[in-house]
C-alpha cells in the first residue's frame, strides 16, 4: 500500500504536447510509402500525388470513403481484400462489413521493450512522442460531408452506400424511452424550478416563524435552528442537481448514427485487466473480436497488469486458432517504481501499438474487463467523432447484467447514465465513462496521453479535454453490458475510489474554475466539474449533521418553533406544497431512469456518506502519521473466505455477513444512527403521552418534536439501515452463466434480454410504501389543520 501512496501523489502540473498544424493530404500514387492498397474497390485511384483541400475532399462528386487522416497506417498488413477466398460479411444491418480474419499478427514478445517515464507530473508526459512521423497524423478533416441530407427510416440495403454514415434516427436513445414519458419529461425544467421556489419559501417561512417565537417567548429556540440546519444539509445535493437539472431546459440533440461499409478508420481495442476472472476477461476478449466491424481494421489488446500465466496462454491460443487480430501484452512493473495503476496501463498499450505491424489505428477505444461490448459498438460510438473534427472522446453507458433484484446498494448508476450524463452532454460536458469510449489519438497526445497519479483516470481524462477545447460526447445507446461488484466491501472499494478520484482531480484542475488547463472550458463545463467535486466533499456536513436529529430528540427540545396557531397552520401547509411539489418533481425527473432506480439514487448519497467523508478525511485531512492514507475504502481485518453474499446455496451465515458488514466493514456507524433515532423517537413520544393532556395538545407536541412531515427521521433511518438489512436478507443472483446467451460453436456469449433488466422485488415494494406512507401521513396532517 505504501508504493500506492507514494504514486497517488505524484500529480503536480499538467503540460501539453504541441499541436501539429493542420494539414490535409490525399495519397494515390501507388508508388508512395503512404498509399494504401487497401482502399475500397469503389474508391478513386488515380495515379497523382498532390495536396487537396478539404472542401475537393468532401466533393460528392468523388465516392465516400475514410480518409487515413489520424494515426497510423492508412491501412494495416494483409486485409481481407487481398486474400484469396475471403468471405463477404452481411452485417446486422445488411450491409458489407467484412469481417474477416487477416493472416497471423504474432504477438510482441514477452520482453518487448517498454520505455518507462519516471514523471512527478499529473500527466506525466511520455518522454516521447507517440505520433508517427507522417503528414497521415491529423483527425482536423471534417466528415460531415459523409452524413445523409437527412434522416432515413431505416438503413436499407439499397440506400446504404459504403463508407458512409447513416443516420438512423433525430435522438440516439429513442428506442430506450419514448411516447408519454419523453413528453411529460419535457416539465422537468419548470417542475423543478417550481420546486425549489416553493421549498425555499418554505424554508423563509420556517426561519421567520423561529424568530417570531423567540420574540413572542424570549427564548432562542437552538433546537429549531439546528433542525432547519439539518433539514437543509440534507436538501443540498438534490438542489445542486436539481438546478443542474434545470438547464435540461436546453434540448440534446444528438442523433443515431452508424458507420456502414468497408472504408472504415483503423482502431486499437484496448482491454485493461487485472487479477480479474479469466473466464470474465475471456467472454470480454471473445465479444470485442466478433463486433461488427471488418477484422482487418481493428485490432484487440488485452494489457494484463495481473501477467496471468493462464490468461496469456488461452488469449493467444484464441489468437491463433481464430481471432488474428488479437494481442496479449503485459508490461513490466519495476519494483520500487510507480506503475499508475490503470492509466499507466492504457499508456502502455498506446506506445505499444507502434512496435506491432503497420504501426498505431487512427482511432484508441478502451473496454473494461468484465464490459462486454454489443456487436454494433464501434458503428455506433465511430461516427460522431468522424463527423466532426474537434470531437476527442465519445462513450456510451455502462450498463450491468447481473444487478440484484431491487439494486439495494443502488449499483445499477441507471441514473446517472439515463439523467445525469444526458442533460451534460447537452450542455457540452460528458464524461469519459470508463468503459466502450473511442477516443482521438491527437486529443490524448494534446493532453499528454492518459494523466497518471489519479485514481480516476476517466474523468480527468475528459476533463483535460475538455480544457484543451475539445469536445466529448455521450452516446445514450445500450452498447455495453458488465457486471457490478458481487459482494459489499468491492463495492465500497469501487464507489469510494471514484470519489476520490473525482475530488484529486477536482483539487489538481482548481476546480476547473481557473488556470491555463481550463482555460478553454465553458461556464457550464467549469460548473459541472465543480459541482460534482463539491458533491463529494459535501459527504463530510452531511455525515456530521445526520447525528443532529436524534440528539435534539433525546433532549426533548421541538425540532419547529412558531409563535401562535396561525402560524403552525401556515407551517403545515408550506410544508404540503413543497412536500407535493417534490413527489411531482421526482416522479418526472426519474422517468428516464425509472421511478424506483432515482428513489434508490436517493437513499444511496445518505447511506453512503460515511463511508466517503472518511476516505475524503483520510485523504485529504489527515497527515500519514495520523492514519492519513490516500487510497479507497479498505475493510478492517480479513476474510477467511468469500462470503458469497449472493449466492443463495453457498453464502455465509448472517452471522458470519453481520460480523463482516457492521465490523470489518464499519456499518456500525449505520447501526448506532439507526438505534439512537428510533430511541430518541420513542422518549419524545413518551414525553408527548404524559406531559400533554388533550387530543389536541398530544397531536401537536407530537407533530413539533418528532414527526413533522414528511417524517424525514424515517427516511434518513431507511436509508441508513440498507448495509444492515444487506447482510441480514442479501439478494440471490444466478450464476453468471445463467445470465448469459452464449455461441455453442464460438464461444461468444451476451447477456440475455431478462438480465439486462433489473428485477422489481420485496425490497422496492417496502420502500415504495414507505413513500407512500410519509405521503399520505403529510397529506392527513394537511387535512387535519382544517380541522383544529
Amino acid at each position: 500500500m505504501k508504493g500506492q501512496q507514494e504514486e497517488y501523489g505524484e500529480m503536480v502540473e499538467i503540460d501539453v504536447l504541441p499541436r501539429p498544424p493542420q494539414h490535409y493530404y490525399q495519397y494515390d500514387q501507388p508508388n508512395s510509402p503512404h498509399h494504401n492498397p487497401y482502399q475500397h474497390p469503389d474508391s478513386d485511384t488515380s495515379s497523382s500525388y498532390r495536396r487537396r483541400s478539404p472542401q475537393e475532399l468532401m466533393s460528392p462528386s468523388r465516392p465516400h470513403r475514410v480518409p487515413s487522416d489520424d494515426y497510423g497506417s492508412p491501412g494495416w498488413p494483409s486485409p481481407v481484400a487481398s486474400r484469396p477466398n475471403s468471405q463477404l460479411y452481411l452485417g446486422e444491418y445488411g450491409y458489407d462489413s467484412r469481417p474477416s480474419t487477416p493472416p497471423q499478427l504474432r504477438s510482441p514478445r514477452p520482453g518487448a521493450p517498454f520505455m518507462h517515464t519516471n514523471s512527478s507530473s499529473f500527466d506525466s508526459r511520455p518522454n516521447f512522442d507517440s505520433r508517427p512521423q507522417t503528414p497521415m497524423n491529423q483527425s482536423h478533416l471534417s466528415l460531415a460531408g459523409l452524413l445523409p441530407n437527412g434522416p432515413a427510416p431505416m438503413l436499407d440495403k439499397d440506400w446504404v452506400k459504403p463508407g458512409t454514415i447513416a443516420r438512423l434516427h433525430d435522438r440516439d436513445d429513442a428506442d430506450i424511452w419514448k411516447g408519454w414519458r419523453r413528453n411529460f419529461f419535457k416539465f422537468t425544467p419548470f417542475l423543478t424550478f417550481f420546486n425549489m421556489a416553493l421549498y425555499l419559501l418554505y424554508l423563509g417561512l420556517r426561519i421567520f416563524c423561529v424568530i417570531s417565537a423567540q420574540a413572542t417567548y424570549g427564548t432562542t429556540y437552538a433546537a429549531a435552528w439546528i433542525f432547519i440546519a439539518v433539514e437543509i444539509a440534507v436538501a443540498i445535493p438534490s438542489m445542486m442537481h436539481n438546478f443542474w437539472t434545470m438547464w435540461a431546459l436546453k434540448k440534446r440533440r444528438r442523433a443515431k448514427l452508424r458507420l456502414t461499409g468497408y472504408d472504415v478508420p483503423t482502431v486499437d481495442v484496448f482491454i485493461t485487466c487485472c487479477g480479474e476472472d479469466d473466464d470474465v476477461i475471456l467472454d470480454t476478449v471473445r465479444a470485442a473480436c466478433d463486433i461488427d466491424y471488418p477484422r482487418d481494421r481493428f485490432r484487440v489488446l488485452l494489457l494484463d497488469d495481473a501477467k496471468s500465466k493462464s490468461l496469456e496462454e488461452a488469449v493467444n491460443n484464441l489468437s491463433v486458432s481464430m481471432y488474428h487480430n488479437l494481442y496479449y501484452l503485459a508490461r513490466t512493473k519495476i519494483p520500487g517504481q510507480p506503475h499508475h495503476f490503470k492509466a499507466g496501463n492504457l499508456n502502455y498499450g498506446l506506445e505499444q501499438t507502434h512496435l506491432l505491424p503497420g504501426g498505431a489505428g487512427q482511432y484508441m477505444a478502451a473496454l473494461d474487463a468484465d464490459m462486454i461490448p454489443e456487436k454494433d459498438w464501434l458503428r455506433a460510438v465511430l461516427p460522431h467523432l468522424m463527423a466532426d473534427p474537434k470531437m476527442a472522446l465519445a462513450c456510451p453507458p455502462q450498463l450491468f447484467y447481473n444487478t440484484p433484484p431491487s439494486d439495494p446498494l443502488a449499483q445499477s448508476l441507471d441514473f446517472f447514465v439515463h439523467v445525469i450524463e444526458p442533460i451534460k452532454d447537452a450542455l457540452g460536458v460528458a464524461w469519459c465513462t470508463g468503459s466502450g469510449y473511442v477516443v482521438r489519438r491527437e486529443a490524448l497526445d494534446e493532453i499528454g496521453n492518459f494523466p497518471l497519479g489519479s485514481l480516476a483516470e476517466d474523468v480527468a481524462t475528459s476533463t483535460m479535454m475538455l480544457g484543451k477545447g475539445w469536445k466529448t460526447a455521450y452516446i445514450h445507446e445500450p452498447l455495453q453490458f458488465g457486471t457490478v461488484p458481487d459482494d459489499y466491501a468491492s463495492h465500497l472499494k469501487q464507489r469510494t475510489r471514484w470519489a476520490i478520484g473525482t475530488v484529486d482531480t477536482a483539487f489538481k484542475l482548481n476546480f476547473c474554475l481557473w488556470g491555463d488547463k481550463v482555460r478553454q472550458m465553458t461556464f457550464a463545463q467549469r460548473f459541472s466539474g465543480f459541482l460534482y467535486a463539491s458533491l463529494s466533499l459535501y459527504t463530510l456536513l452531511l455525515t456530521i449533521s445526520l447525528f443532529a436529529i436524534p440528539i435534539i430528540l433525546v433532549m426533548g427540545k421541538p425540532l419547529v418553533a412558531y409563535a401562535n396557531d396561525d402560524q403552525l397552520r401556515w407551517l403545515i401547509w408550506a410544508c404540503f406544497a413543497a412536500t407535493m411539489a417534490n413527489r411531482l418533481c421526482e416522479f418526472a425527473l426519474f422517468i428516464p431512469a425509472g421511478y424506483h432506480t432515482g428513489q434508490r439514487g436517493s437513499r444511496y448519497q445518505l447511506w453512503m456518506s460515511p463511508y466517503i467523508a472518511l476516505c475524503i478525511v483520510r485523504a485529504f485531512i489527515l497527515p500519514k502519521w495520523l492514519g492519513g492514507q490516500a487510497q479507497a475504502f479498505k475493510p478492517t481485518g480479513s476474510l477467511d473466505s468469500k462470503l458469497n453474499e449472493r449466492d443463495a446455496v453457498r453464502r455465509k451465515n448472517m452471522l458470519r455477513r453481520l460480523w463482516a458488514i457492521l465490523v470489518n466493514c464499519m456499518a456500525s456507524f449505520h447501526l448506532a444512527f439507526v438505534y439512537l433515532t428510533l430511541v430518541a423517537v420513542v422518549i419524545t413520544s413518551y414525553r408527548c403521552f404524559f406531559t400533554q393532556t388533550g387530543a389536541r395538545n398530544i397531536i401537536t407536541c407530537l407533530l413539533t418534536h418528532a414527526f413533522w412531515p414528511p417524517l424525514t427521521f424515517l427516511f434518513i433511518v431507511s436509508s441508513l439501515w440498507t448495509p444492515i438489512s444487506y447482510a441480514i436478507d442479501p439478494p440471490d443472483v444466478p450464476e453468471r452463466e445463467q445470465l448469459l446467451d452464449r455461441d455453442s460453436k464460438t464461444h461468444v456469449a451476451h447477456p440475455t434480454r431478462k438480465s439486462k433488466k433489473i428485477a422489481f422485488a420485496g425490497q422496492a415494494a417496502w420502500f415504495e410504501f414507505e413513500y407512500t406512507f410519509a405521503t399520505a401521513y403529510t397529506i392527513l396532517i394537511f387535512v387535519v389543520s382544517f380541522i383544529f
